[in-house]
């Protein structure tokens, strides 16, 4: 069973340059995460499931617990933080980066890890 998280949004002090890690700018996070079970559907319980609450918390204490230079490096922080939650066998996590500046505009900048 697959469970998404799309679409959290978080003010971050992450990045190469000293002017995003000091203003602080927006990420967007979208989280898979494939359940070790699928006690939930049978149950209908929460204490069987993945709790939506858990991921968003987990997320947002992974970008406030440092700063990172990397998407790579926050992307590949959240996967693994969140692999210790309860029901959780693998991740994916992709972290977007809406407002970045390059020299011709882009959409997004992101990186997607997997954890198992």
């Amino acid at each position: 069973m697959t469970i998404e998280v799309v679409g959290i949004e978080l003010l971050g002090y992450h990045g190469v340059l000293e002017e995003e890690r000091r203003q602080g700018q927006r990420f967007v996070v979208d989280v898979w995460l494939e359940t070790a079970d699928e006690r939930a559907a049978e149950t209908d319980a929460i204490d069987d499931a993945v709790d939506y609450r858990d991921v968003v918390a987990a997320v947002r204490e992974v970008s406030e617990a440092r700063a990172y230079h990397l998407l790579e490096a926050l992307a590949s922080s959240i996967a693994e933080r969140l692999l210790g939650l309860s029901h959780v066998a693998s991740v994916r996590v992709r972290v977007r980066k809406p407002d970045v500046q390059l020299e011709l505009p882009v959409e997004h900048a992101a990186v997607t890890v997997e954890r198992r």
